[in-house]
């Protein structure tokens, strides 16, 4: 099957882990026939001329381009980037689309194990692979679960599955929603089945909950997905938080940058207004009271998320005048 592999790279964000990503990913690709994969990178660096460009184009490109590499022209974030990936891996005839993060350790046997998990079941829509944490400060492999997959509670709250704990086998059999955004196999006609005016990805979200969107819009549509626990793929997460709880949650947020804390609260807003049709009475009882709890806790707690109320009341009226439909 022809495989497309998309990842964003953005300034000394990304190029320190560049060396490690980028020979795993090619490790893992030396048995894939070369006119069957195609591998992408978009850069969102302030700067044409970066580390992340000339490490490419020195160690991968010197000789033939064996990576597409592409400078945005400015910070377009996550959905976008992998928008403009995705439609140029179709152009190219992809049937598979891999979004993964530059900030990962691929294992050898991952990719294959996950287009597998693809061919032999064709209800599904993507596969994730099983994310363990990777201590990229001590360049460190650890069993400690940075992500079995996204799960879905009730209220439109999505969480990663056991991030924080100690993997010893206890969620290989759980069922997920979809993929985590740092790293997620995915179907192209499933892609192009669920795609919106604001693209494959909503583009309206700038970066945080996009892979939840997606995830849920293929859930709707009918596509399932699966945690391949065959594969596995380390990532340095540098923002979470051992455990589950409000105290951890709490902690994991503290953790963040005001800029990232005002994306996930817009975006999980912007979740709420997008299917607030699909719930039930009684999901959409949770979702009003989650609304005024987060508006408590907005004034009292991080009075800079309050900015994002005109947003929110944008995205409200636009779903109201006009339902966003697929392309």
């Amino acid at each position: 099957m022809k495989i497309a592999i998309g990842f964003i790279t953005y300034n000394a964000d990304t190029a320190k882990y560049l060396p490690y990503f980028l020979d795993s990913l090619f490790k893992s690709l030396e048995n894939w026939p070369k006119d069957d994969f195609l591998v992408l990178a978009q850069d969102n660096s302030e700067e044409p001329n970066n580390y992340n460009r000339e490490y490419i184009e020195e160690v991968f490109n010197k000789e033939e381009e064996l990576i597409k590499f592409r400078w945005s022209g400015e910070n377009v974030g996550f959905a976008k980037s992998y928008n403009t990936m995705i439609k140029e891996a179709d152009i190219w005839g992809a049937e598979l689309f891999l979004m993964i993060n530059p900030d990962t350790l691929i294992t050898p046997d991952a990719l294959v194990n996950m287009v597998k998990a693809l061919e032999n079941d064709k209800m599904l829509g993507s596969v994730a692979p099983e994310i363990l944490h990777w201590d990229f400060a001590n360049l460190k492999l650890t069993n400690q679960i940075d992500t079995c997959g996204l799960m879905l509670s009730p209220g439109l709250v999505f969480t990663d599955i056991g991030q924080g704990l100690v993997d010893s086998g206890q969620f290989y059999s759980v069922s997920i929603l979809g993929p985590s955004g740092a790293a997620g196999l995915y179907r192209m006609p499933a892609l192009k089945a669920v795609k919106e005016k604001t693209g494959y990805l909503d583009e309206r979200m700038f970066m945080y909950k996009e892979d939840c969107d997606l995830a849920y819009r293929l859930s709707l549509a009918g596509f399932s997905s699966k945690l391949v626990t065959e594969s596995v793929i380390y990532h340095d997460r540098t923002a979470s938080a051992d455990g589950e709880g409000l105290l951890t949650a709490l902690k994991s947020r503290s953790g963040k940058s005001q800029q990232v804390r005002s994306w996930s609260f817009l975006n999980q807003h912007l979740l709420f207004i997008k299917f607030w049709s699909k719930q039930s009475i009684i999901v959409k009882f949770r979702i009003l009271v989650k609304i005024v709890l987060f508006g408590i806790y907005a004034i009292i707690r991080e009075p800079f998320l309050l900015k994002n109320y005109s947003k929110i009341s944008q995205y409200y009226q636009e779903q109201h005048n006009s339902s966003n439909t697929i392309d």
